[in-house]
């Protein structure tokens, strides 16, 4: 049996069953593409919630495995050489399908291209997407300057005009389901819980409210965009 003592994360979460990818994780946009790809490539795993509170996040014991205080994050214990721990969803995402062999496309140009559409998504869809939820529905929404706000729609507008473009024709993002629309489709989902359809004309789209659906109709979707379950 794999020891994972040495990693101090588990000291709080502890690991009843070692020998399979430890999961730290909370079902935010973010959370989720970790736990929906372990259940598309079939692999193996244990979930362990932690919270967005400090208490958790910012804790000794995860700070051990992300000094960046974000959820999700990972330990493989069969790592490619050794046991290997792992933050960043993107990161995540890529090194998963590269450990399997899965969702990344079958030649290098498929793998560049799908690696393009993480990075879309990582460096524009979530900040932006994520900013627009302060400003739109939390502590942002009360200033009275509507500065923010309104360069927070506007950019969720052109990004999501970019995506509605992008899918025309096609089911998933590179054509092929990969680990991209992993990353893309529960960050467009979250505009839902932001209240920002509306705003955002998410409502007034063919292309990407049909991709949302077909992305959460698919079983591993469906279940793990609740892994870890919420307390």
């Amino acid at each position: 049996m794999t020891d994972l003592s040495k990693f101090p994360i588990t000291t709080r979460w502890p690991a009843t069953r070692p020998d399979v990818i430890q999961l730290y994780s909370f079902p935010t946009p973010n959370g989720v593409k970790a736990s929906i790809a372990l259940e598309e490539l079939g692999l193996d795993y244990e979930a362990h919630l932690v919270t967005l509170a400090d208490a958790d996040v910012k804790s000794d014991a995860f700070l051990s495995l992300n000094p960046n205080n974000k959820i999700p994050a990972i330990i493989d214990p069969n790592g490619p050489d050794g046991p290997l721990q792992l933050f960043e969803s993107g990161a995540i995402l890529i090194y998963l399908a590269e450990k399997t062999g899965k969702l990344m496309g079958k030649t290098a140009s498929d793998k560049a291209r799908t690696i393009q559409w993480v990075m879309f998504q990582m460096g524009g869809v979530g900040p932006m997407f994520g900013q627009l939820g302060f400003f739109y529905k939390f502590a942002g929404a009360k200033m009275d300057d509507p500065t923010a706000r309104d360069r927070y729609i506007g950019e969720a507008k052109r990004l999501l005009a970019v995506v509605e473009q992008e899918l025309d024709g096609k089911d998933w993002i590179t054509g092929d389901f990969s680990i991209a629309d992993i990353a893309l489709a529960p960050w467009l989902n979250a505009l839902d819980f932001y209240g920002a359809k509306d705003v955002t004309g998410y409502n007034d789209l063919t292309n990407v409210p049909a991709y949302v659906d077909r992305f959460f109709a698919r079983p591993a979707a469906a279940k793990g965009r609740n892994i870890p379950p919420r307390p």
